[in-house]
Protein backbone atom coordinates (compact mmCIF):
# COMPACT_ATOMS: atom_id res chain seq x y z
CA UNK A 1 0.00 0.00 0.00
CA UNK A 2 1.25 3.34 -1.11
CA UNK A 3 0.50 6.30 1.68
CA UNK A 4 0.84 9.72 0.43
CA UNK A 5 2.35 12.10 3.20
CA UNK A 6 2.84 16.09 2.69
CA UNK A 7 5.53 17.58 2.29
CA UNK A 8 8.18 18.58 4.36
CA UNK A 9 7.11 22.52 3.13
CA UNK A 10 3.77 21.63 4.09
CA UNK A 11 4.42 20.52 7.51
CA UNK A 12 6.53 23.65 8.42
CA UNK A 13 3.60 25.66 6.95
CA UNK A 14 0.80 24.15 9.21
CA UNK A 15 2.89 24.22 12.38
CA UNK A 16 1.71 26.83 13.77
CA UNK A 17 -0.05 29.01 10.43
CA UNK A 18 -3.64 29.74 12.75
CA UNK A 19 -3.55 27.17 15.26
CA UNK A 20 -0.48 28.65 17.16
CA UNK A 21 0.13 31.88 15.50
CA UNK A 22 3.80 30.80 15.27
CA UNK A 23 4.41 28.70 17.13
CA UNK A 24 4.02 25.07 17.10
CA UNK A 25 0.94 24.12 18.70
CA UNK A 26 0.49 20.81 20.55
CA UNK A 27 -0.95 17.58 18.77
CA UNK A 28 -4.84 17.38 19.23
CA UNK A 29 -5.48 14.14 17.04
CA UNK A 30 -2.60 11.70 16.07
CA UNK A 31 -3.73 8.69 13.78
CA UNK A 32 -0.72 6.10 13.98
CA UNK A 33 -1.14 3.80 10.96
CA UNK A 34 -4.32 3.34 11.93
CA UNK A 35 -7.07 1.18 10.02
CA UNK A 36 -10.36 0.03 10.05
CA UNK A 37 -11.86 -3.60 8.46
CA UNK A 38 -16.07 -4.33 9.75
CA UNK A 39 -16.21 -7.61 9.70
CA UNK A 40 -14.16 -11.15 9.54
CA UNK A 41 -13.07 -13.90 6.95
CA UNK A 42 -14.66 -14.06 3.76
CA UNK A 43 -17.18 -11.25 5.20
CA UNK A 44 -14.50 -8.84 6.07
CA UNK A 45 -14.93 -5.05 4.76
CA UNK A 46 -11.55 -2.74 4.58
CA UNK A 47 -13.22 0.35 5.03
CA UNK A 48 -9.99 2.71 6.43
CA UNK A 49 -6.33 1.70 4.79
CA UNK A 50 -3.27 1.74 7.21
CA UNK A 51 -3.48 5.80 8.34
CA UNK A 52 -0.95 8.69 9.21
CA UNK A 53 -2.59 11.71 10.62
CA UNK A 54 -1.80 14.43 12.96
CA UNK A 55 -4.56 17.67 14.00
CA UNK A 56 -3.08 20.28 15.84
CA UNK A 57 -4.63 21.87 18.66
CA UNK A 58 -7.26 24.68 17.55
CA UNK A 59 -6.79 23.39 13.60
CA UNK A 60 -10.12 23.31 11.81
CA UNK A 61 -9.48 20.77 9.48
CA UNK A 62 -11.64 19.40 6.38
CA UNK A 63 -12.11 15.65 5.41
CA UNK A 64 -13.49 15.59 1.88
CA UNK A 65 -13.80 12.37 -0.68
CA UNK A 66 -16.12 10.01 -2.54
CA UNK A 67 -18.63 8.33 -0.63
CA UNK A 68 -17.51 5.37 1.34
CA UNK A 69 -13.96 6.79 1.49
CA UNK A 70 -13.40 6.20 5.66
CA UNK A 71 -14.09 10.07 6.58
CA UNK A 72 -17.13 9.06 8.58
CA UNK A 73 -14.97 6.34 9.60
CA UNK A 74 -12.32 8.83 10.68
CA UNK A 75 -14.71 10.91 12.56
CA UNK A 76 -16.02 7.63 14.80
CA UNK A 77 -11.92 6.54 15.61
CA UNK A 78 -11.59 10.08 17.29
CA UNK A 79 -14.29 10.02 18.99
CA UNK A 80 -14.15 6.37 20.28
CA UNK A 81 -17.07 5.10 18.76
CA UNK A 82 -15.22 2.69 16.97
CA UNK A 83 -11.65 0.77 17.43
CA UNK A 84 -8.97 0.65 15.46
CA UNK A 85 -7.73 -2.53 13.44
CA UNK A 86 -4.35 -1.47 13.90
CA UNK A 87 -2.36 0.65 14.51
CA UNK A 88 -3.17 3.50 17.19
CA UNK A 89 -5.53 6.71 17.72
CA UNK A 90 -4.10 9.54 20.00
CA UNK A 91 -6.42 11.85 21.57
CA UNK A 92 -5.54 14.63 23.68
CA UNK A 93 -2.53 13.08 24.49
CA UNK A 94 -3.74 9.71 25.25
CA UNK A 95 -5.05 6.72 23.68
CA UNK A 96 -9.26 7.23 22.42
CA UNK A 97 -10.16 4.74 25.25
CA UNK A 98 -7.98 5.91 27.83
CA UNK A 99 -9.63 9.29 29.34
CA UNK A 100 -12.73 10.84 28.53
CA UNK A 101 -12.31 14.18 26.23
CA UNK A 102 -15.06 16.93 26.43
CA UNK A 103 -15.80 16.90 22.30
CA UNK A 104 -18.80 18.23 20.68
CA UNK A 105 -20.78 16.86 18.26
CA UNK A 106 -22.60 18.08 15.22
CA UNK A 107 -24.61 15.43 12.41
CA UNK A 108 -26.64 16.22 9.64
CA UNK A 109 -29.77 15.51 11.79
CA UNK A 110 -30.04 17.85 14.57
CA UNK A 111 -31.61 15.56 16.77
CA UNK A 112 -33.27 17.49 18.95
CA UNK A 113 -35.71 15.99 21.73
CA UNK A 114 -39.26 17.77 20.79
CA UNK A 115 -40.63 17.49 24.39
CA UNK A 116 -37.96 19.62 25.02
CA UNK A 117 -37.54 23.56 24.81
CA UNK A 118 -34.82 24.99 22.59
CA UNK A 119 -32.54 26.15 25.40
CA UNK A 120 -33.34 23.41 27.30
CA UNK A 121 -31.88 20.97 24.33
CA UNK A 122 -28.81 23.09 24.33
CA UNK A 123 -28.34 22.83 27.74
CA UNK A 124 -28.72 18.74 27.68
CA UNK A 125 -24.39 18.30 27.36
CA UNK A 126 -24.11 20.46 31.15
CA UNK A 127 -26.35 17.41 32.64
CA UNK A 128 -24.26 14.54 31.25
CA UNK A 129 -20.68 16.11 31.14
CA UNK A 130 -18.34 16.53 34.44
CA UNK A 131 -17.78 19.22 36.14
CA UNK A 132 -20.65 20.79 34.87
CA UNK A 133 -22.95 18.23 36.00
CA UNK A 134 -22.27 17.75 39.48
CA UNK A 135 -23.26 21.86 38.82
CA UNK A 136 -26.46 21.10 37.15
CA UNK A 137 -29.05 21.77 39.76
CA UNK A 138 -27.51 24.74 41.26
CA UNK A 139 -26.67 26.48 37.66
CA UNK A 140 -29.13 25.40 35.43
CA UNK A 141 -31.70 28.52 36.25
CA UNK A 142 -28.70 31.12 36.30
CA UNK A 143 -25.12 30.91 34.71
CA UNK A 144 -26.00 27.92 32.41
CA UNK A 145 -29.07 29.19 30.80
CA UNK A 146 -26.67 32.48 30.79
CA UNK A 147 -24.27 30.60 28.82
CA UNK A 148 -27.34 29.34 26.81
CA UNK A 149 -28.72 32.69 26.10
CA UNK A 150 -25.28 33.86 24.95
CA UNK A 151 -24.96 30.86 22.60
CA UNK A 152 -27.68 31.24 21.17
CA UNK A 153 -27.23 35.33 20.39
CA UNK A 154 -24.00 34.38 18.78
CA UNK A 155 -25.87 32.37 15.88
CA UNK A 156 -29.04 34.74 15.71
CA UNK A 157 -31.47 33.06 17.40
CA UNK A 158 -31.46 35.06 20.65
CA UNK A 159 -35.29 35.05 21.99
CA UNK A 160 -35.90 31.26 21.12
CA UNK A 161 -34.93 29.51 23.63
CA UNK A 162 -38.61 29.06 25.08
CA UNK A 163 -39.52 27.89 21.67
CA UNK A 164 -39.48 23.80 20.76
CA UNK A 165 -38.05 22.28 17.87
CA UNK A 166 -40.88 21.77 16.02
CA UNK A 167 -41.30 25.60 16.17
CA UNK A 168 -38.02 26.33 14.21
CA UNK A 169 -36.79 25.87 10.45
CA UNK A 170 -34.26 23.48 9.61
CA UNK A 171 -31.82 26.26 9.48
CA UNK A 172 -32.62 27.27 12.63
CA UNK A 173 -32.46 23.90 14.21
CA UNK A 174 -28.98 23.09 13.21
CA UNK A 175 -27.94 26.96 14.77
CA UNK A 176 -29.01 25.72 18.20
CA UNK A 177 -27.11 22.09 17.74
CA UNK A 178 -24.39 24.26 17.30
CA UNK A 179 -24.61 26.15 20.34
CA UNK A 180 -25.30 22.33 22.14
CA UNK A 181 -22.07 20.88 20.72
CA UNK A 182 -19.95 24.06 22.50
CA UNK A 183 -22.14 24.34 25.60
CA UNK A 184 -19.68 21.96 27.76
CA UNK A 185 -16.49 24.21 26.24
CA UNK A 186 -15.28 21.54 24.42
CA UNK A 187 -11.59 21.21 23.23
CA UNK A 188 -12.87 19.11 20.31
CA UNK A 189 -16.00 19.64 17.54
CA UNK A 190 -16.24 16.63 15.40
CA UNK A 191 -18.39 17.52 12.52
CA UNK A 192 -20.16 15.07 10.01
CA UNK A 193 -22.16 16.86 7.03
CA UNK A 194 -23.95 19.25 9.57
CA UNK A 195 -25.37 21.40 6.60
CA UNK A 196 -25.75 18.89 4.11
CA UNK A 197 -29.66 18.95 4.25
CA UNK A 198 -30.16 22.30 3.94
CA UNK A 199 -30.86 24.89 1.23
CA UNK A 200 -27.78 26.65 0.18
CA UNK A 201 -28.35 30.10 1.00
CA UNK A 202 -28.95 28.61 5.04
CA UNK A 203 -25.68 26.46 4.37
CA UNK A 204 -23.83 29.62 3.45
CA UNK A 205 -25.52 31.59 6.27
CA UNK A 206 -23.81 28.79 8.29
CA UNK A 207 -20.77 28.70 7.42
CA UNK A 208 -20.10 32.31 8.53
CA UNK A 209 -21.55 31.64 12.17
CA UNK A 210 -19.64 28.49 12.28
CA UNK A 211 -16.23 30.06 10.94
CA UNK A 212 -17.43 33.27 13.70
CA UNK A 213 -17.64 30.67 16.56
CA UNK A 214 -14.34 28.53 15.83
CA UNK A 215 -12.58 31.63 15.92
CA UNK A 216 -14.21 33.36 19.35
CA UNK A 217 -13.94 29.64 21.08
CA UNK A 218 -11.34 28.24 18.87
CA UNK A 219 -11.80 24.11 19.80
CA UNK A 220 -10.02 21.64 17.14
CA UNK A 221 -12.36 20.73 14.69
CA UNK A 222 -12.61 18.18 12.39
CA UNK A 223 -15.63 18.32 9.45
CA UNK A 224 -16.30 15.44 7.10
CA UNK A 225 -18.02 17.12 4.12
CA UNK A 226 -19.03 16.38 0.25
CA UNK A 227 -19.31 20.47 -0.34
CA UNK A 228 -15.84 21.57 -1.74
CA UNK A 229 -16.74 25.11 -0.95
CA UNK A 230 -17.54 24.64 2.48
CA UNK A 231 -14.05 23.00 3.15
CA UNK A 232 -12.35 25.95 1.45
CA UNK A 233 -14.50 28.60 3.29
CA UNK A 234 -14.23 27.37 6.58
CA UNK A 235 -10.85 24.90 6.94
CA UNK A 236 -7.38 26.05 7.45
CA UNK A 237 -6.28 22.47 6.54
CA UNK A 238 -7.73 20.15 4.06
CA UNK A 239 -7.61 15.92 3.34
CA UNK A 240 -8.53 14.30 0.28
CA UNK A 241 -9.17 10.76 0.40
CA UNK A 242 -9.38 8.09 -1.90
CA UNK A 243 -12.25 5.52 -2.79
CA UNK A 244 -12.40 2.75 -0.58
CA UNK A 245 -10.43 1.67 1.67
CA UNK A 246 -9.68 5.08 2.17
CA UNK A 247 -6.54 6.74 1.87
CA UNK A 248 -5.16 10.25 1.92
CA UNK A 249 -3.96 11.67 -1.05
CA UNK A 250 -3.59 14.85 -0.36
CA UNK A 251 -3.16 17.01 2.30
CA UNK A 252 -3.23 20.94 1.81
CA UNK A 253 -3.11 23.81 3.83
CA UNK A 254 -5.57 26.19 3.29
CA UNK A 255 -4.29 29.93 3.27
CA UNK A 256 -6.93 32.24 2.52
CA UNK A 257 -7.29 35.15 5.14
CA UNK A 258 -10.11 35.72 7.88
CA UNK A 259 -12.64 36.26 7.98
CA UNK A 260 -13.36 34.52 4.76
CA UNK A 261 -16.41 35.96 2.66
CA UNK A 262 -19.21 34.03 0.20
CA UNK A 263 -17.97 36.51 -2.01
CA UNK A 264 -14.40 35.50 -1.79
CA UNK A 265 -15.33 32.13 -2.78
CA UNK A 266 -15.56 33.26 -6.60
CA UNK A 267 -12.50 34.84 -6.75
CA UNK A 268 -9.77 32.69 -9.51
CA UNK A 269 -7.39 31.70 -6.37
CA UNK A 270 -10.72 30.03 -4.55
CA UNK A 271 -12.21 28.04 -7.90
CA UNK A 272 -8.44 26.70 -8.65
CA UNK A 273 -8.91 25.66 -5.05
CA UNK A 274 -12.07 23.54 -5.65
CA UNK A 275 -11.11 22.05 -8.92
CA UNK A 276 -8.00 20.80 -7.81
CA UNK A 277 -10.13 18.67 -4.56
CA UNK A 278 -12.28 17.95 -7.50
CA UNK A 279 -9.52 16.55 -9.55
CA UNK A 280 -8.43 14.74 -6.70
CA UNK A 281 -11.68 13.13 -5.71
CA UNK A 282 -12.90 12.44 -9.30
CA UNK A 283 -9.36 10.67 -9.83
CA UNK A 284 -10.09 8.69 -6.41
CA UNK A 285 -13.47 7.72 -7.65
CA UNK A 286 -12.48 6.60 -11.21
CA UNK A 287 -8.77 4.71 -9.96
CA UNK A 288 -8.93 0.59 -9.00
CA UNK A 289 -9.39 0.04 -5.43
CA UNK A 290 -5.59 -0.61 -3.57
CA UNK A 291 -6.97 -3.62 -2.05
CA UNK A 292 -6.64 -4.10 1.60
CA UNK A 293 -6.78 -2.46 5.23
Amino acid sequence: MTRMQPSAAFRRDTQGHEAAAGSAAPIAIELSRASVTFGRGAKAVPALSETDLQVSDGEFLALVGPSGCGKSTILRLVSGLVKPTTGVVIVGGREVAAKALRIGMAFQNPTMLPWMTIEQNIMLPLKIVEPFRSQFRKLKRTTFRDKAHALLEQVGLKGFGSRYPWQLSGGMLQRANLCRALIHEPRMMLLDEPFGALDQFTREELWSILQQLWMTHRPTVLLVTHDLREAGFLASRICVMSARPGRILDDSAVNFARPRTIEMTFNPDFVALNQRLRDFIVHARTAPASGGA
